[in-house]
């Protein structure tokens, strides 16, 4: 396994102090939002060339690589999955950027959340919801395929706004369903944590096996992660027993106390990676 830190778990301003704590700690992947990662630029999901290679500049420094990319529909106005023509067409193609951007930043995951901008319509049936998510996601999965990278669908709990996949299990029934190689499971253990079955991880993961493409450590509204050293070992000791070969990434927002709530996530994390017995 490889791991990782979002970058919304700090100010961008902030980046390269946290980008040293990171290598202090051995995490060697960084997954990003690209309004964080490219804040100088005009259009962080069209950096110029310049911009990217100053950021890699900075990451090859740390000895850091990109692996995953989250807040896909950043900035996108007016865009529904499972709206109206225009509106699909705005989910659409704001997730085109995000898949052209993986493919010159060489991203292998796309972390698709986005609540708000899949509410199934009061009308629309959770199986129609389905046929139609899988309808409009898989020309953009190809899309991806082609870009060298695979969208990971992610379970959003009720709390957090929307009403399509919220359940681990849902998302994960809807990834085999789609039976697609690019469209792929992001695990999310705060949703397990928020939706009460964290007592199933095990055998959640278990389950996911093959289409299992991102692993987030998280706790529910992204409050610093992991909290509790011990859960998080379980689900690293499940990973490890499954052969997993990619990555596990903390993500949190930005901690009140600021790096030092980073420092605390590092340490809580080392120490579930001691807990679990990996070898180091």
């Amino acid at each position: 396994m490889k791991y990782a830190v979002s970058n919304i778990a700090w100010s961008a301003s902030d980046r390269l102090k946290a980008y040293a704590k990171l290598q202090a700690a051995g995490i060697t992947g960084l997954e990003i939002a690209p309004g964080l990662l490219f804040s100088m630029a005009d259009d962080p999901f069209d950096p110029t060339e310049a911009e990217i290679a100053l950021v890699q500049n900075e990451l090859d420094r740390f000895g850091l690589s990109l692996v995953s990319m989250q807040s896909l529909l950043f900035g996108v106005e007016g865009a529904e999955l499972f709206g109206d023509a225009y509106e699909r067409a705005a989910f659409e193609q704001g997730l085109m950027r995000a898949i052209k951007l993986a493919g010159r930043l060489g991203i292998p995951n796309l972390v698709l959340g986005s609540p708000k901008q899949r509410q199934r319509p009061s009308g629309m049936e959770p199986n129609a919801a389905i046929d139609k998510a899988i309808e409009i996601l898989t020309p953009l999965a190809d899309a991806a395929a082609f870009a060298g990278t695979k969208i990971a669908m992610e379970c959003n709990p009720a709390e957090y706004g929307t009403n399509f996949l919220t359940t681990p299990d849902e998302t994960l029934a809807f990834v085999k369903r789609a039976n697609h190689a690019a469209i792929m499971l992001n695990f999310d253990v705060g949703a397990t944590l928020l939706t009460g079955t964290f007592d199933h991880v095990m055998d959640q993961l278990i389950a996911a096996g093959p289409v299992l493409n991102h692993v987030h450590i998280s706790e529910p509204y992204l409050s610093p992660a992991p909290a509790n050293p011990q859960d998080a070992a379980k689900v690293l000791q499940t990973l490890e027993t499954l052969e997993y070969q990619h990555v596990v990434s903390i993500e949190m927002r930005q901690p009140q106390d600021g790096l030092a709530g980073l420092d605390t996530a590092l340490e809580n994390l080392l120490e579930a990676r001691g807990l679990a017995g990996e070898a180091r």
